[in-house]
């Protein structure tokens, strides 16, 4: 891109959407893609991904095409863009014919600069036909992890989008994600045939997150204290595996007086749309859901992800939390885990339909995850070297700022593993762990178990410390469950140098989980905190915002974001000029709701 292409990228950037410079990489993708080179994206959830395709469609002749999954976010989407200046579009299902036709035909006069497109449509032949009647400017391919049938978000049409290189071979195209191994990174280029383009991989780190695992004892209530205790009032999302449990969780809050709402593929098409719609534009809402809510969510100020049930991967975990904290404030991933968790995961492996490799790659996953759960070190250091990063102990997840305490645990290992070889290898963690106890229930005397020599050798331990030394051992693989014989745990080659006494064992020693007190929680790390006097007119501010979003029937951060707000709280522009220099108010939103906000911030000040 020459001198003047970057010029004019870098007016649009301050023009438009209100930055006064480039973050990180956003330069040079949006160099390479407005030069007519094709790029793979890889940012992290909140990084700015989406002006590294938006500019460039400004900057180049003709209409940018966006292809994104998400056609319940398409008008969000498309809001803050008009609402920035930028003449955009969507064309998806929710449209009637004649909507539909008078987009198509803007977009045929010039009249359109970003339309986005869902998937299935882009590839059926009256959109390709159409499309080829258009200057395109470039494709951008949101969520491009959905093309990998390995990974946890797949999409069939997507593999379908390789047409876009035979169709339009001079297009640019962009293919962006915020989740991507290596191997998932290698099938997004073969399938959407992009193996000569450049790759921008950015830092996967997100070290306004807080990532914390507890042991799962009772889910629901862990959930209540963790919402209550550090998130009371906050946006935030519930992720849980199944419909059911995502019903009886809205219950229980709601019961308790927490704003929650449910959002899962069992629902009518209008209920969920009306929750979602709910959770973007309101305050302080709690989304209780399976993972087929989420993907692509823009709203800025989710507090906190938790996960009620282990997810099935380290790229899902990543995805999914990676929608707290868009606006670069403190945020929590929580997450309860348990053995039942593992287990429940490992059968839905052993009984889906994929073929054997497939299932050795979804275990291999799985595996990755288990151990990041249970890790001794630092979790983002665990979390970043799965994908390919280094880096030092954050400071800032449970495992740095409460480090677990480690114990040499063969002597336990062996006691588990002998108990498991015992009784046959035919029995369930409940009977093994009363075995171990000495506890002479009526299974352990009917099966004579109590006549052992391992009977009664664990007698010392609670039941939840001997669970938490099964959980490790079957995530450690020296254990597996067999889902065909009733859940019977069996040993594994592993266990053979344990029982030998050639090798050693490190545990994570066991810790009761202490009940968290509202008035004894800790300061967010690293929270934006206003003075007495500014956080009144921050107040206020958001105040006005929620007022102009419900007239305008749009979310309230489409209009500002609260970081920006907070700039206004701290600068207090009396003009025009002033109001200006914060970042995030481009010249659309100045002309819209400039005097607006001059007017509170004169009001504030003659009130003060």
């Amino acid at each position: 891109m020459n001198r003047a292409c970057r010029q004019k990228a870098l007016e649009i950037l301050q023009s438009v959407f209100g930055y006064s410079s480039f973050r990180d990489q956003q330069e040079e993708i949006i160099a390479e893609i407005a030069s007519g080179h094709d790029a793979l994206v890889l940012m992290p959830t909140g990084g700015g991904k989406s002006l590294c395709y938006q500019i460039p469609a400004l900057v180049r002749d003709g209409v940018g095409i966006v292809i994104s999954p998400l056609i319940a976010l398409m008008q969000d989407q498309v809001d803050a863009l008009e609402t920035a200046g930028v003449r955009a579009a969507y064309l998806n299902s929710t449209l009637s014919y004649e909507e539909a036709s008078r987009i198509e035909r803007a977009v045929l006069k010039n009249e359109l600069d970003l339309v986005y497109i869902a998937p299935e449509r882009l590839v059926t032949e009256r959109c390709l036909n159409w499309l080829s009647k258009t200057k395109i400017a470039l494709f951008a391919i949101d969520e491009a992890h959905c093309v990998s049938q390995w990974g946890h978000d797949f999409r069939p049409e997507y593999i379908q989008l390789s047409i876009l290189h035979e169709y339009f071979p001079a297009v640019p195209r962009i293919a962006l994600t915020a989740t991507a191994d290596a191997h998932t990174r290698a099938e997004i280029l073969s399938r959407l045939k992009l193996e000569n383009s450049r790759q921008f991989i950015s830092s996967f780190d997100r070290p306004n997150i807080r990532y914390c695992i507890v042991e799962k004892e009772n889910g629901r209530h862990q959930l209540l204290d963790f919402i209550q205790s550090e998130h009371p009032g906050d946006a935030g999302i519930v992720y849980c595996l199944s419909r059911k449990k995502v019903d009886e969780m809205v219950a229980f809050l709601l019961e308790h007086h927490i704003n929650a709402l449910p959002y899962h593929a069992g629902m009518d098409t209008q209920t969920r749309s009306v929750n979602q719609s709910r959770f973007l534009r309101e305050e302080g809402i709690v989304m209780v859901a399976t993972i087929a809510f989420g993907m692509g969510i823009d709203k800025p100020d989710v507090r906190f992800v938790a996960h009620l049930d282990l997810p099935k991967s380290m790229e899902g975990y990543y995805q999914e939390t990676g929608r707290a904290g868009r606006d670069g404030n403190p945020a929590t991933a929580w997450m309860s885990y348990g053995l039942q968790d593992v287990v429940q995961q490992r059968r839905m492996i052993d009984e889906s339909d994929a073929d054997p490799e497939h299932r050795r790659i979804q275990i291999g996953k799985l595996d990755a995850l288990l151990g990041f759960c249970e890790t001794l070190t630092c979790r983002r250091v665990r979390l970043l070297e799965y994908f390919g990063e280094s880096a030092a102990p954050c400071g800032n997840c449970d495992t740095c700022l409460t480090p677990p305490v480690a114990k040499d645990g063969t002597k336990d290992m062996q006691k588990l593993l002998s108990t498991i070889y015992r009784v046959g290898q035919r029995f369930g963690a409940l009977h093994v762990i009363d075995v171990l106890r000495g506890i002479s229930s009526e299974r352990v005397l009917q099966w004579r178990h109590n006549q052992l020599s391992t009977f009664g050798i664990g007698a010392g331990q609670s039941v939840a410390e001997w669970r938490s030394v099964l959980r490790q051992a079957v995530a450690a693989q020296y254990v597996w469950v067999d889902m065909d014989e009733y859940n019977a745990l069996k040993l594994s080659e592993l266990a053979r140098p344990i029982l030998k006494g050639e090798k050693k064992v490190l545990l994570r020693q066991y810790q009761k989980p202490e009940k968290k007190r509202k008035e004894k929680a800790q300061p967010k790390f690293s929270q934006i905190v206003l003075p007495p006097q500014e956080q009144k007119l921050f107040e206020k501010l958001r105040w006005w915002r929620m007022e102009v979003a419900r007239e305008q029937n749009m979310p309230a951060y489409v209009i500002f974001q609260d970081a920006t707000l907070r700039e206004i709280a701290l600068a207090k522009p009396v003009t025009i000029d002033e109001l200006k220099q914060i970042s995030g108010i481009g010249d659309k939103r100045l002309s819209q709701w400039g005097d607006d906000i001059i007017r509170l911030v004169n009001e504030f000040n003659v009130s003060v």
